[in-house]
Formats: structure tokens, sequence, C-alpha cells
């Protein structure tokens, strides 16, 4: 190799260096090294991307631009390292390099999808709001293995759920938005149990002792119901948290210690002086809160990369 070439190289190199460093990505990021939750994948909606950010710093470390109106409220990584997001208008699934593995497109103006998760056996699984709403099961390839329609008596279809989850039982856990009310349907469309929780609900977690983590929106708490009597057992509020307030509570992950991470959506709220995420301990102590000085515009969903 000539000097003169090189030189070039050297110029190419350096460029896409800079053009990283002013994007807040690191070029050596890999998804496939073990971070022990000390990186996020986040997504918020009404923020044009989607994001990994270190813990320690809350720099940006991998990033994806969205499209006009691709509001994501679901995120994360899959089995095989691949980053499975909603947009409102579809699902997605693209790769770390963010090559497109496979589109699912709703109908524009009348539907809107705002779950997207890996089922156990690689599978993915769908909601889409609007009338009928619907369910979708898609197998490894992103190609369609089931659906069926229900009602949900809501008639706004942005008003409807969020993100809902499939039990071991083959159930649907879906917390319905306008209502505040948790429900527990089959395929069959029947409800087979149910619960009224109040607030905007927004998402729902299944844990390991038969517990549900429902987070509440506009209602400004988490709640835990217990799946034997389906009676709310835990109330954690802004009251019960010194140090920060609950604004929106958005997607809630729950770690082997215990400790809860809550995104604080602050999207329907004039105070953005709140951490858009908050760690908390069994005590609800706060461990750890992101403080990111508006570079972040808002944050609805995470995915802690293990």
């Amino acid at each position: 190799m000539n000097n003169r070439i090189k030189r070039h190289v050297y110029i190419y190199l350096l460029l896409y260096l800079c053009i990283c460093q002013v994007q807040g990505q690191n070029p050596q990021f890999s998804f496939s090294r073990k971070y022990k939750n000390e990186k996020l994948l986040i997504a918020g909606c009404g923020w044009r991307k989607i994001a990994v950010i270190d813990k320690k710093t809350g720099n940006p470390e991998w990033e994806h631009a969205l499209g006009k109106g691709e509001d994501c409220n679901d995120i994360e990584l899959t089995k095989e390292k691949n980053i499975l997001y909603a947009y409102t208008s579809g699902a997605r699934l693209i790769t770390p390099s963010q090559e497109v593995v496979w589109d699912y497109k709703v109908k524009a103006g009348k539907e809107e999808l705002f779950t997207a998760t890996q089922l156990p056996t690689g599978g993915y699984l769908l909601a889409i709001c609007g009338h009928p709403a619907r369910i979708v099961e898609l197998d490894k390839e992103g190609n369609t293995l089931k659906e069926f329609q229900f009602k949900t008596g809501i008639e706004r279809i942005h008003n409807q759920f969020r993100q809902i989850e499939k039990t071991e039982h083959g159930t649907y856990l879906i917390p319905l938005f306008a209502t505040g009310r948790l429900i527990e349907i089959n395929s069959a469309r029947n409800i087979l149990n149910q619960v009224h929780i109040g607030g905007t609900l927004f998402s729902v977690k299944q844990l390991k002792n038969q517990r549900l983590l429902i987070a509440c929106g506009d209602g400004h708490k988490l709640v835990e119901v217990d799946t034997g009597t389906w009676q709310i057992v835990r109330t954690i509020s802004s009251n019960d948290i010194q140090g920060a307030s609950l604004l929106f509570v958005a997607e809630p992950y729950r770690y082997q210690n215990g400790r809860t991470l809550i995104c604080n959506w602050n999207g329907h709220s004039k105070d953005k002086s709140q951490p858009k995420l908050i760690e908390i301990d069994r005590k609800n102590q706060i461990k750890w809160k992101l403080n990111d000085h508006g570079r972040i515009k808002n944050i609805s969903s995470v995915c802690p990369l293990p």
C-alpha cells in the first residue's frame, strides 16, 4: 500500500470515528458482549430514536433513528441479539448493524401497534389496537402463525392498551389504558380474570412469585397483583419514594435482586426536572436514577442488556 492510499484510509477512519462521536455512538459497541445490566436499551414515545446508554455515564453507545410518527413504546433485545421494537404503525426486527429482518405493518390510521415481544418459543407476539383489536403471533421468520380479534370496549384506539403479555397457560394479560382495568382473556375472547386498578395502565409484567407488576401511567404508581386472588397486594407511589416524583409510570423492569427499574415518562407533565429512569430497592429507596439534562427527550420502554 503506497503512502497516498494509506493517507486516504487514515482520513476515512478518522472521519468515521468523528461521525460516531458526534452521533454519540461507540464504534466498538457490541450486543453480543455481557454487560450485566449496566447498559440499557431504551426508547420513548415522542423521541425519534432508540438507543443503548451506559448506566454510569448516561452516554449513548448505539443509536437507531426512527421515522416520522414512529413512536416506540416497546423495545427489547431478542435471544438472537437482534433488536425488536414497536413503532405505532408496525413492528420491526433489526440487526445490530441496523439491517431490517422483518417489518410488520398495520392499517395506517385505523390501527396502532404498541406490543412487540419475543415468546419463549422464539416466535413473536404483537398486539394491535383497533376495531376490532388484534393479537398476532409470528414464527421465528416473522410469518403469521396465529391471529384472533377481540373487543376492548374502548372507542378511541389510542386509548385501548400498550404492553400486553402471554402467560404459560396460553392466555393473554391486557392492561386496558382508558379504563384502568387489567383483564386476562383466552383466544376464545373469554375474560377469565379481571381487577380494577385505576390510572392509565401501560404494561403488565409476570413475576416469578405468581404476582403481576403493573405500571399505571398517569395514576403515578406501580402495583403488584396476586394471581391467586387477583387482588392488589402492593402499591408503589410517589409518596413511597424520597428524592423523585413519579410522572407517567411507563414500563418497569424487575431485577433478580428485587430492585425495580421504572420508566418515568414526562410527556404528560410540565415538570421536566424528574429523572427519566429510577431504580429502587425492595424498601423503595432510590439506588440509581438517570438525569440526562435533556439529551434524551423521554423514556417509556427499557431493556437492560444481560
